[in-house]
C-alpha cells in the first residue's frame, strides 16, 4: 500500500449549519477549509503525498453538533499541534467546518472519532 493510501483528510461540519443551511452552502463551507488547508500546508510532506494520487483522496466528512463542539474541536487540534483549518464565514462570523491537513488515520483518529458521518 502507497503512503498516499494510507492518508486521510478529515473535514467536520458544524452541524446547526448543516441542518438549516441549504446543502450547496455547506458544500461551499467545506471547499474553502479544504482549499485554504491545502494552500496553508502545500509543502507538507503528507499533502504533497496525498496530492500524489489524486484520483484516490480519502476524505471523511463528519459533523460536530454544534458551533461550541466545532470550536472545541479547533483548540485541542491546535493544543496538540494538529494542522487544520477552521473556516469562519463572513461577514455572519460562524465557524462552519473545520479541514485537517492529510494525515495517516492512526495519526488523527483519536480526535475526530466521537463525531458521527454527516448524513
Amino acid at each position: 500500500m502507497s503512503t498516499a493510501a494510507r492518508l486521510v483528510q478529515y473535514v467536520v461540519v458544524n452541524g446547526e449549519i448543516a441542518k438549516t443551511w441549504p446543502k450547496g452552502a455547506v458544500i461551499a463551507q467545506c471547499c474553502h477549509a479544504v482549499s485554504a488547508v491545502a494552500h496553508l500546508y502545500a509543502a507538507d510532506p503528507d499533502t504533497v503525498e496525498y496530492f500524489k494520487d489524486i484520483d484516490n483522496m480519502h476524505k471523511v466528512v463528519l459533523e460536530a453538533p454544534d458551533a461550541d463542539k466545532l470550536l472545541g474541536l479547533g483548540e485541542v487540534l491546535k493544543q496538540n499541534e494538529i494542522e487544520h483549518k477552521l473556516w469562519i464565514e463572513q461577514p455572519e462570523n460562524v465557524p462552519t467546518c473545520i479541514a485537517l491537513k492529510p494525515y495517516k488515520k492512526e495519526d488523527v483518529q483519536k480526535y475526530v472519532k466521537k463525531f458521527k458521518l454527516l448524513s
